[in-house]
């Protein structure tokens, strides 16, 4: 397994934060024999990983949510709350795919979620995904987050930016983030769209930057704000 510019790119440097230790070192091993990404550290609770992430500035932390002393959720905030850590980003790893905890972890400001039942392919891929600056959230998280959003009471009236920013959308684009806030992910659009993945990546970035958000949690929670999905 390898990536897929192997040598050509500088390696994504990851930090690996959870209490056990063999759970650290099946991670490590498992992106040993990838060639874009590389373990610089590891932690066994939230307060050491937020040390170290401070001293090393990884490109991704992979970061437990049920550890001792500080937990994940936390310690992902801890994170988000410093500016020298702008440019790194945390990718969630818990045991269950439903856990509670999810929410309150991209609420906090995770980029990611996985589960530790996910395949090595899986995590590459998650890895390589949030380490280019994209979100990863497995279906449940996404549902999660989606189900959360569509219960808070949107506020009247909207936001005559947001109205500003939303008019900007081509009717395309307007169509893609209703997808996305109805939990689908890039591949169910395109298989719903009848096109790539590649256009459907394509055209929510473009969205984003006009919606003036960083990832697709944001967008998601503007797109219900907005009127762009339906609540409930």
């Amino acid at each position: 397994m390898t990536g897929p510019a192997a040598g050509t790119h500088r390696r994504a440097t990851v930090l690996v934060v959870d209490d056990q230790a063999m759970i650290r070192a099946g991670i490590r091993g498992i992106l040993q024999t990838v060639d874009d990404l590389e373990v610089v550290g590891e932690a066994a609770d939230g307060e050491a990983g937020v040390q170290m992430c401070v001293a090393l500035r990884p490109d991704v932390v992979l970061m437990d949510l049920r550890m001792p002393v500080l937990d994940g959720t936390a310690a992902v905030r801890a994170i988000r709350a410093r500016p020298d850590l702008a440019g790194t980003r945390v990718l969630v790893l818990t045991t269950f795919d439903d856990d509670p905890d999810v929410l309150g972890a991209v609420q906090a400001g995770a980029d990611g979620f996985l589960s530790k039942v996910a395949e090595p392919s899986e995590l590459v891929e998650a890895m390589r995904r949030v380490a280019s600056g994209g979100v990863s959230l497995s279906q449940t998280a996404a549902r999660a987050v989606v189900q959360h959003v569509a219960r808070v009471p949107a506020p009247q009236p909207v936001d005559p930016d947001v109205e500003r920013r939303v008019a900007s959308l081509t009717p395309r684009e307007r169509t893609i983030v209703e997808h996305a806030a109805a939990g689908l992910d890039n591949l169910q659009i395109a298989r719903e769209l009848h096109i790539s993945p590649h256009t459907v990546k394509t055209h929510l970035g473009h969205a984003m930057s006009k919606l003036d958000v960083r990832d697709r949690t944001q967008m998601v929670v503007l797109a219900f704000r907005a009127g762009l999905a339906e609540r409930g």
